[in-house]
């Protein structure tokens, strides 16, 4: 049952990056499980592409996973597709400037991030904001599509396979045909090659596994986690990071739906030591699926279909 592919997010400043890939056995374990990283490029600075090319000459693939400054939301969403159209242009002059090789490209499609911790801060006085962006943004989610569409054109024309890092609601968004829930989170459906719903146990204990377990069939790829890193959000997403026994869960269910799998992160890996002990995992370990509890949620995700399916009718 091992994963054809396995990739861990590394999401880090340029400094901590170079610690990160200099820490002993970092480079060797990620060889010895064939596996490949997907670097959030927080900048297109030399250090960073130090360390691409210390990679590259390992013969480790590296996605390039693209982020904007924070000012400009950092995720890519409906409102900053200009802002994300200029980056991969910055990424390509940057990527010929250091003569880096990529495996691909990744797009992480989630909300802005000023709104997210707006969100996370005070859900019940950004009510009014949501439900304004529900009326009046299914112009701007469909134009917004078609400028994704277009840079994945773009991507794809340059030679590089495009992935789209995605919530799992998108899911039963296509499946109930609205877009309701894309219109309040400012979040877009990218034409991808590879779509990797990120299905992070660690932010909905105790039924994280259960949620894994419902989403993960049919997924082409998935990303469990998180181990540790990445942005700092109030409420929610400042969860504990997974321990080892929970990640081990999370890897042997989800391998038995997909064999392509992410960890978010790896330097949480690594903090916890847990790089080492992936190199010698054993997939095939027994491992209880949540029935009951996934059968609850597949029914909260029909109910919450016919929701969207009925309020996507009265929206258009």
């Amino acid at each position: 049952m091992k994963p054809h592919f396995l990739t861990f997010f590394c999401e880090l400043a340029p400094e901590p990056l170079r610690e990160l890939f200099n820490t002993e056995g970092v480079v060797d374990d990620l060889q010895a499980m064939r596996a490949g990283v997907s670097l959030g490029l927080l900048d297109l600075s030399a250090e960073r592409a130090e360390v691409v090319r210390l990679l590259n000459r390992a013969g480790i693939p590296v996605t390039a996973w693209l982020l904007l400054p924070v000012e400009q939301g950092y995720w890519f969403h409906a409102g900053n597709v200009p802002q994300a159209r200029a980056r991969y242009e910055a990424f390509r002059t940057w990527t010929a400037d250091e003569k880096l090789q990529w495996a691909g490209v990744g797009l992480d499609i989630e909300p802005d991030i000023h709104e997210l911790r707006r969100w996370a801060e005070a859900p019940l006085r950004s009510l009014p904001e949501m439900v304004s962006r529900l009326l009046l943004r299914g112009g701007r989610t469909r134009e917004a599509r078609a400028g994704y569409h277009a840079l994945v054109e773009r991507i794809r024309a340059d030679g590089y396979r495009v992935d789209a890092y995605q919530f799992p609601f998108i899911v039963d968004e296509r499946q109930a045909r609205s877009s309701v829930l894309r219109r309040v989170a400012g979040v877009v459906d990218v034409p991808a090659d590879r779509e990797v719903l990120m299905l992070y146990t660690s932010f909905v204990r105790p039924r994280g596994a259960a949620l894994l377990w419902s989403y993960a069939p049919g997924t082409g790829s998935l990303a469990v986690g998180s181990t540790g890193g990445g942005v700092e959000l109030p409420g929610i997403l400042a969860s504990p990071p997974l321990d080892w026994t929970e990640l081990s869960r999370d890897l042997r269910l989800a391998v038995r739906w997909t064999h392509d799998l992410h960890v978010f992160s790896l330097e949480g890996c690594v903090k916890q030591g847990f790089l080492s002990r992936l190199r010698v995992f054993d997939w095939d370990a027994p491992v209880d699926p949540p029935w009951v509890e996934s059968r609850r949620v597949d029914a909260v995700r029909r109910a919450a279909r016919g929701v969207l399916q009925a309020s996507g009718r009265l929206l258009r």
